[in-house]
């Protein structure tokens, strides 16, 4: 149910209001239209009764799914993949992220052409209709694929003058700030930057990477802030974006910030793994920051409480002896919200940044003189 209550804030973050949730347990989807038969008319007599504009579904839709589909509920069909899009879309401010926005959304719709085309006359906007599928609807594949090759050329253009940037920044220890999304990277950013960031209790608020000078106790580093990672993101996404996460590649040291007040924070952080370890191999010196502490307890559950111990009813304290206890990381428990423990933090940030300091250049002591 997590991954419902994900999709629908995605929904929320997009502009749309969810009204109700169906779920069908299957061995295998269906290769033709994903869910089952009887699944289908009963969303399609919902959809019908409450006069529903919109049905979005958890899985990236086949374009031969989309088109089954569609062509049953007589509605328009919204796929995470394209939901997420939409998102960033709405998001992107920058040349370079309208630019990678753009060929993401090219590269997710060149195999859906047929069904997009079809449909254009009826459409009058709404999510996942941003961007190209507004176009005209002589659009064909071959003005799609010269797009995407354009897209591709600035994108390289506007790599390599990024990458000219983060040589022109020169020996100074990089950190990055990595985590799912919405667990508050840019609120930690502000803190310890000293600078006012957009950030919002939304999905995808940060798309740019940003990267601020930082000086603690005199040692500066370059601190950088990158967009979230989360469940089932997108492979063109990825591959968009890649430039954008080269800051995180580059990095010396991650901070891989937690929201520990989300039920599901464990997986969260096995899906950031997983996703640094596909793209760069995770074997960098890292920091778990484990956020929003103010939302637990710090009171241990009494010994003579029969009651089943369960996952929200673990306190703080218990919480934070078996994370240091099983983590191959320092382990640091804050609330950025709240300013709680940010001193622990910024002591941990500058031993580690120290440490690598004097491994790569161990003739500049003289910077850790206060």
């Amino acid at each position: 149910m997590d991954y419902l209550d994900e999709l629908e804030f995605l929904a929320e973050t997009a502009g749309v209001t969810p009204v109700r949730r169906f779920i069908q347990k299957i061995s295998e989807p269906n290769t033709a239209t994903l869910i089952g038969k009887g699944k289908m008319e009963e969303i399609r007599l919902f959809v019908e009764e409450q006069e529903i504009e919109w049905i979005i579904f958890d899985d990236e839709l086949t374009p031969t799914q989309l088109r089954n589909l569609e062509r049953f509920f007589q509605r328009r069909l919204i796929d995470r993949t394209n939901l997420i899009l939409d998102i960033f879309a709405k998001r992107a401010r920058t040349a370079h992220a309208k630019v990678q926005v753009e060929l993401a959304q090219y590269l997710y719709l060149l195999p859906r052409l047929t069904r997009m085309w079809t449909h254009l006359e009826r459409q009058r906007g709404g999510i996942g209709l941003r961007g190209p599928g507004e176009r005209e609807i002589e659009t064909d594949r071959r003005i799609i694929r010269e797009r995407i090759s354009r897209l591709k050329q600035q994108l390289l253009k506007i790599d390599r003058q990024m990458a000219t940037q983060r040589k022109n920044r020169g020996k100074m220890i990089r950190v990055s700030l990595v985590g799912y999304t919405n667990v508050g990277k840019s609120t930690l950013m502000n803190i310890l930057s000293k600078t006012s960031l957009f950030a919002e209790n939304k999905l995808f608020a940060t798309l740019d990477t940003t990267v601020r000078k930082v000086v603690i106790e005199s040692l500066p580093f370059l601190l950088s802030d990158t967009v979230g990672f989360i469940r089932k993101l997108p492979h063109d996404l990825i591959e968009s974006f890649k430039s954008t996460l080269d800051e995180v590649r580059e990095a010396d040291l991650l901070l891989h910030v937690i929201d520990i007040s989300h039920p599901n924070f464990e997986e969260q952080i096995a899906i950031v793994e997983e996703t640094l370890e596909d793209l760069y191999g995770n074997s960098k010196p890292m920091i778990q920051v484990f956020n929003k502490i103010d939302a637990f307890s710090y009171v241990k559950k009494d010994e003579d409480d029969l009651t089943p111990k369960m996952r929200e009813n673990y306190s703080l304290d218990e919480l934070m002896d078996s994370w240091m206890a099983k983590s191959h990381y320092p382990s640091i428990f804050i609330s950025a919200k709240n300013k709680i423990h940010i001193d622990a933090l910024k002591k941990t940030l500058y031993d580690q940044v120290k440490q690598i300091h004097i491994t790569r250049y161990p003739y500049n002591d003289f910077l850790y003189q206060a």
